[in-house]
């Protein structure tokens, strides 16, 4: 993988742990060779894994939506920058210039980017790994309420590993590394609907 696109919160919690993290991601991720493409902002977890990929001289590309850019929080700092009109090209950009996705601890918005990575990879939008970076077990409950989702029959059995969570970046990214797409909704027969 030579780049990933990395979700994340633009907050920073009073925990500093999450910052500390985000820089251990955006560090490691930069240490194997591999890009950052993230949301462009320069404050919270999102500045973080910039900051940590380009100390260690890693490339990190930022996209970023045009009324962020202009309220001052874009991160001019990264490797590229792009502007983009809105949200939805932001995340069409996060999958077409990247070859996977790790989510890290976020809000919203971060849930945002996570859903609608799993849900094209569903449709078949896209064929690459979806990580979720399930770090001092913030994603516990989100974990359960997939398995949940899947076990009512919400998620059917060929798209219950697109979501491929692991508690730290290297058991992630060797998972994500070995992943075998499945079969994607645009591809099923209507009997396996």
């Amino acid at each position: 993988m030579k780049r990933l696109a990395v979700y994340c919160g633009s907050a920073s919690p009073e925990d500093p742990r999450y910052l500390e993290l985000a820089r251990e991601v955006g560090a490691g991720l930069a240490q194997r060779g591999i890009g950052v493409v993230y949301g462009g902002g320069r404050l919270g977890l999102m500045g973080a894994v910039a900051s940590g990929a380009l100390d260690v001289g890693g490339e990190v590309i930022g996209i970023i939506p045009d009324a962020l850019a202009k309220s001052e929080v874009a991160n001019h700092d990264c490797t590229e920058l792009y502007t983009v009109s809105g949200m939805h090209e932001r995340k069409q950009r996060f999958t077409d210039l990247s070859e996977g996705f790790v989510t890290i601890p976020g809000g919203v918005g971060t849930m945002d980017e996570l859903w609608e990575a799993v849900s094209w990879a569903q449709l078949g939008y896209h064929q690459k790994p979806v990580g979720l970076l399930n770090a001092f077990g913030f994603y516990d409950h989100l974990i359960a309420f997939n398995r949940h989702m899947a076990e009512v029959g919400f998620v059917r059995p060929a798209h219950q590993g697109i979501i491929i969570a692991e508690d730290t970046l290297s058991a992630l990214l060797d998972e994500m590394a070995s992943y075998q797409p499945h079969t994607p909704i645009f591809q099923m027969k209507a009997s396996d609907l």
